[in-house]
């Protein structure tokens, strides 16, 4: 039986590069260090913050097998690796999952199609996600997030359809829609169907509402804030929770209007000492030196005093 990764706190891992665009393997196995030392539950390699759709076959198949050798060697064999194996046709999302697995992948994780939405109506979407889920050698979560897109979001309906598939076990809402994730989390126990909340602006009410938990691109910056807010819910301690949620939201924001990807490497770099904040273009990059003196970098890093107490 297929089961879920279990309730807890993932990154979707950003990816560093060296000057010549190629995997900088120090920097990458310093940042998945410190995340395990932060307490993840998992890291997801090639989610939306890991340029999945920048990398050829082989990058992200090494990639995903970097990320695994470095946790069991640093003694963190119990932090799960998912593989984002999103691509544009069928065909090629199958290699993709066979890829993850072969790789150390435990799931993958996939976003729906979209070079031709007008073609993807919901009755293609379920005979997408079905067709590669039976051929996955792995259990199988739906990854929605409209941005990647072309703006297709799939309703609780539809999602409530595919977890019916024995080997679709979750989903990651990146949609931000906490009315769908209690209408998913509230039809499906955790032990079966996952749901996770795309976005740490929405962590704490997505627990309240039975989540399973978070796979967010902050958790790069401040994994030990996510495991405190997770810590406080668990004691009951809604009151510092929610107080502790709103700092979340603000620097979830700030992150975003850093410029993403590139935003959060430059935040990590600077406050943390490793890696180069390069993209692949399309993206663009953001300087470290931009950091200084902007509002929103200077949100994001008082967040960062409390991770380096805790």
């Amino acid at each position: 039986m297929s089961l879920p990764p279990p309730p807890g706190y993932y990154v979707p891992a950003v990816l560093f590069f060296d000057a010549n665009e190629d995997l900088d393997v120090p920097a990458i196995q310093a940042h998945v260090l410190r995340l395990a030392h932060g307490g993840v539950t998992g890291i997801l390699v090639q989610g939306s913050n890991g340029e999945a759709q920048h990398l050829s076959h082989e990058e992200r198949k090494a990639a995903i097998a970097l990320t695994r050798r470095t946790l069991d060697e640093g003694g963190f064999q119990n932090v799960l690796v998912i593989a984002g194996t999103g691509a544009q046709s069928t065909r090629e999302t199958k290699k993709l999952c066979v890829d993850a697995k072969e790789a150390g992948a435990s799931h993958v994780l996939v976003l729906t199609p979209s070079t031709w939405p007008p073609q993807m109506g919901v009755d293609n979407i379920i005979r997408f996600h079905r067709e590669v889920a039976d051929a996955s050698p792995i259990p199988y979560m739906i990854y929605n997030f409209p941005v990647v897109t072309a703006g297709i979001d799939l309703d609780s309906d539809t999602i409530a359809t595919l977890a019916q598939h024995p080997n679709i076990v979750g989903t990651k809402l990146s949609c931000g829609q906490i009315g769908k994730l209690q209408r998913l989390a509230s039809t499906f126990p955790s032990t079966e169907f996952a749901v996770f909340a795309g976005r740490s602006d929405f962590f704490f009410p997505s627990l309240l509402c039975s989540g399973a938990g978070l796979i967010g691109a902050l958790v790069n910056v401040v994994p030990k804030v996510h495991g405190q807010l997770l810590k406080l819910h668990q004691e009951g301690n809604f009151k510092d929770a929610m107080a502790l949620q709103a700092r979340l939201g603000h620097a979830d924001w700030a992150m975003q209007k850093l410029g993403g990807i590139s935003g959060v490497k430059a935040v990590v770099s600077k406050n943390f000492g490793y890696g180069v904040p390069h993209v692949r273009g399309p993206l663009k990059p953001l300087a470290v030196e931009a950091l200084v003196g902007n509002k929103y970098a200077e949100t994001v890093e008082e967040l960062i005093k409390l991770e380096k107490s805790l």
